[in-house]
């Protein structure tokens, strides 16, 4: 015969609300008495019926996560399995599943956020990059409906809650450690501008040069995907130039990955020839030859916190939005030298 909550309470000396309580983690519960209620529950072979609990509840025990671009481009890059794993710890915390949904183009994104939401398929969403102009902001608004944003919003910077870094005060520091090594041609290269990230990263990078008097080159400016193919296009621009950079600050790992190769397809030393910064601090800047100096960001904080922060918003509807920055740190390696 199948257990019930009731044969749960019998066993652990306690009444099936609490045995309720404990399956939905209810922090007011004490760690000893969910410990012997899940206890019970092992012993008994029991298990929740979550669907159930969530025709009863009218919550769907699950969030969702909203890609910014077609997975298989996603994936390619580490920053996103790694703050999703972030997520997805607090998500396990609170017995709630994770919905993801993709999409080829900026419509196909927001229509799957449309069904999403129209449907009632999950309790919030977490929006995994932040977009300028971003009109699903107003939609989720709009709404009311609960959503948190990995990144800054451009609008509605007081209504929306979001998890980021400094990243203005990022790429200043990252600018100016190669400032202080003797470089004056130094290019930035980016992803693409619709990206808050990218905006706030090259403005950190024009303060940098600004502080430092160095004129500032268009020509030193050059945005591309956040993939290797994205760097090794980028160097081969750069680098066609009649006085290419000596310097280079890099928005993502993986780009910076991608021109580490492509430099030594052309004959150049990093470090001896070219100097690189860049961002995220992934497994492969330190296997990269020789290691990159990069900006850690704390990637799996980031995704852990925007899950806190939309876990509050749907346990406390009316909570106020909050704004989270995640401290960064300059790694130093061997990618850069003096002039």
């Amino acid at each position: 015969m199948t257990p019930t909550i009731k044969d749960v309470a019998k066993l652990a000396n306690v009444s099936p609300s609490t045995v309720s309580r404990v399956i939905a983690n209810n922090p007011k519960i004490t760690p000893r008495t969910k410990e012997i209620v899940r206890e019970a529950m092992d012993q008994l072979g029991y298990h929740p019926n979550y669907t159930a609990r969530s025709l009863v509840s009218k919550s769907t025990q699950t969030i969702g996560l909203v890609m910014p671009s077609s997975g298989d481009k996603v994936f390619q890059n580490p920053f996103f399995p790694e703050v999703i794993r972030g997520i997805s710890t607090i998500s396990h915390d609170k017995n709630y599943g994770i919905y993801m949904t993709t999409g080829n183009s900026e419509e196909e994104i927001a229509q799957g956020v449309c069904d999403i939401v129209q449907g009632r398929r999950v309790d919030g969403l977490i929006l995994l990059a932040s977009k300028v102009n971003d009109p699903m902001h107003d939609y989720l608004l709009e709404r009311n409906f609960p959503f948190t944003i990995i990144g800054k919003p451009d609008q509605h910077e007081t209504n929306i809650s979001f998890v980021d870094n400094d990243n203005i005060k990022a790429a200043y520091e990252a600018t100016m450690h190669l400032i202080r090594l003797g470089h004056k041609r130094i290019a930035f290269v980016g992803g693409g501008m619709e990206l808050v990230v990218t905006v706030d990263r090259m403005n950190g990078y024009f303060k940098a040069l600004k502080d430092a008097g160095i004129e500032q080159k268009d020509e030193y400016i050059v945005h591309h995907e956040f993939l290797r193919e994205g760097g090794r296009d980028a160097v081969n621009e750069l680098m066609l130039l009649d006085e290419p950079p000596t310097g280079l600050v890099v928005t993502d790992d993986v780009m910076a990955f991608g021109i580490v190769n492509t430099l030594e397809q052309m004959g150049q030393k990093v470090k001896k020839d070219i100097s690189i910064v860049s961002f995220n601090n992934v497994i492969f800047s330190q296997l990269a030859n020789p290691s990159l100096t990069s900006v850690d960001i704390n990637i799996f904080k980031l995704g852990y916190e925007a899950g806190q922060c939309l876990f509050d918003q749907i346990e406390q509807p009316d909570l106020l939005p909050r704004r989270i920055t995640i401290p960064h740190q300059l790694v130093v390696r061997d990618s850069c030298g003096e002039v």
